[in-house]
């Protein structure tokens, strides 16, 4: 992708923080008792499990942008039920993010990949990860809610 398209890389980049802020601000609005136990109703996952795959697609995205590796990813189940493991490998995916993105080349979003899902461009595979990532933080939300607490307010990136 050049310029001319919607999105520069940086406006992506800095979209792409900008759901990471919020969705940290949701985890951190957990109880740590609940973070890893709670789910409404089955079969649906604590928000937690879903927080590590949310880890776990970036990582393959990074993987993929970075790396050219856009094989099978590695799907840990839960690899930490600590909150504050959780928040410190968020920490750091998000500082690989901030450090490595900007100089993945413009062009190659553009570019058309065999991911584990099928063959796609590799814009559509990142904006796929941020989707990703906002669904399971609209659950969050109203698993936070459900709780009795409310929530960060979602335009607060």
């Amino acid at each position: 992708m050049t310029d001319s398209h919607l999105l520069r890389p940086s406006d992506l980049l800095e979209h792409w923080l900008g759901h990471r802020r919020l969705t940290r601000r949701v985890i951190e609005a957990f109880p740590d008792e609940q973070l890893f136990t709670f789910a409404p109703a089955p079969p649906m996952r604590p928000f937690g499990e879903m927080v590590w795959e949310v880890h776990g697609q970036t990582a393959y995205n990074l993987n993929g942008l970075l790396g050219g590796g856009w094989g099978e990813p590695v799907w840990e189940r839960v690899p930490s039920a600590d909150k504050t493991d959780l928040l410190a490998e968020w920490e750091a995916q998000t500082a690989q993010l901030e450090r490595e993105l900007p100089a993945f080349p413009a062009a190659r979003y553009g570019e058309i990949k065999r991911l584990a899902w099928g063959d796609m461009l590799v814009f559509t595979a990142v904006i796929g990860a941020v989707d990703n990532e906002i669904h399971h933080r609209g659950q969050g939300i109203v698993y936070l809610r459900l709780l009795g607490i409310t929530p960060p307010e979602f335009w607060e990136r």
